[in-house]
C-alpha cells in the first residue's frame, strides 16, 4: 500500500473515533509497525493528529471548550494524581493563585489551611471558603462554561495581588507554540496571573500535549508542567525548554 493511502486510513479511522491503537493501525492498512509510527511521526509533523502511547489521538478544535462539568469528569483520577502533587508544593504561608481550571479544582483538597488563595474559579471559591481557607476571588463577569471570573474587571482587581505560586489549567501545551486555551479573554487572565507571581505551575493530564487552541497563555519556558504521564518521544521535544514533573501513581 502506497504512503498516501496509509494516510488517509489513518485520518478515516481517527475521524471514527477519537483515538486508534497502534495495532489497529497496523491490521488495517496491513503494515508493519515500524511503517505506521513513520506514518504517525509524518502525520503530527503536519499537524493532521497527536501520537499517544500505543496509538495516535485527533487533535481538538483551536476553538473547542468542554464546560466544567465536562471537564470535570475526564481522566478523574490523572488529575486527582497531579493535584495531589501540587499540594505538595505549597508551603505554609504562602500566597497562591489558583485559575479555575479542572485540574487546579482537584487541587483544593490538598490544600494547607493556613494559606491565602485567590483565584477567578467561582467553583473554587465555594471549596475553598468551606475547608477555611481565606479566599479572594477577583471580579469581572462570570463566563457560563467553565465558572471562571474574566474580563476587564477580572484584570484589573489582579493588579492588586502578587503571589508565591501560581497553579494553571491550559487546553493545548505545545514545544513550539506554549500554552494556549480557546478563549482569548481568559488567556488574558492567565497571562496576568503569571506575570505575578514567583514561581508558576501547569497542571495538565496527557491529553494535553500536542494540542494547540485558539489563544496563547504563555512560552513554553514561563511554568514547570506537572503531569500524569508523556510518551518519551513526545518528551524529548520539550528538553532544554521547560521543566516537566511526571507524578507517579
Amino acid at each position: 500500500m502506497l504512503e498516501p493511502e496509509r494516510h488517509q486510513i489513518i485520518l478515516e479511522a481517527l475521524k471514527k473515533k477519537n483515538t486508534v491503537k497502534m495495532q489497529e493501525l497496523v491490521e488495517i492498512t496491513n503494515s508493519s509497525e515500524s511503517t505506521i509510527r513513520r506514518d504517525l511521526i509524518q502525520l503530527e509533523q503536519r499537524k493532521f493528529l497527536k501520537r499517544i502511547h500505543g496509538g495516535a489521538a485527533r487533535l481538538q478544535g483551536k476553538l473547542q471548550e468542554p464546560s466544567m462539568s465536562e471537564k470535570s469528569s475526564k481522566n478523574l483520577q490523572a488529575k486527582q494524581q497531579i493535584a495531589k502533587y501540587a499540594g505538595g508544593l505549597i508551603e505554609s504561608g504562602d500566597c497562591i493563585y489558583l485559575d479555575a481550571g479542572s485540574t487546579v479544582y482537584e487541587l483544593i483538597p490538598f490544600l494547607p489551611e493556613d494559606i491565602v488563595v485567590v483565584t477567578n474559579g467561582l467553583m473554587h471559591a465555594n471549596e475553598l471558603v468551606d475547608r477555611n481557607i481565606k479566599t479572594f476571588l477577583i471580579g469581572g463577569y462570570v463566563k457560563q462554561t467553565t465558572k471562571a471570573m474574566i474580563g476587564r474587571g477580572a484584570l484589573d482587581s489582579l493588579q492588586d495581588y502578587r503571589f508565591d505560586k501560581c497553579f494553571m489549567g491550559v487546553n493545548g501545551i505545545h514545544p513550539l507554540f506554549g500554552y494556549t486555551t480557546p478563549d482569548p479573554e481568559e488567556a488574558l487572565i492567565k497571562q496576568k496571573a503569571m506575570s505575578l507571581t514567583r514561581e508558576s505551575f501547569v497542571l495538565a493530564d496527557e491529553s494535553k500535549f500536542s494540542e494547540i487552541a485558539f489563544a496563547n497563555v504563555a512560552d513554553i519556558h514561563m511554568a514547570t508542567i506537572i503531569t500524569n504521564k508523556i510518551d518519551p518521544d513526545t518528551r524529548n521535544q520539550y528538553d532544554h525548554k521547560t521543566n516537566i514533573e511526571v507524578v507517579t501513581p
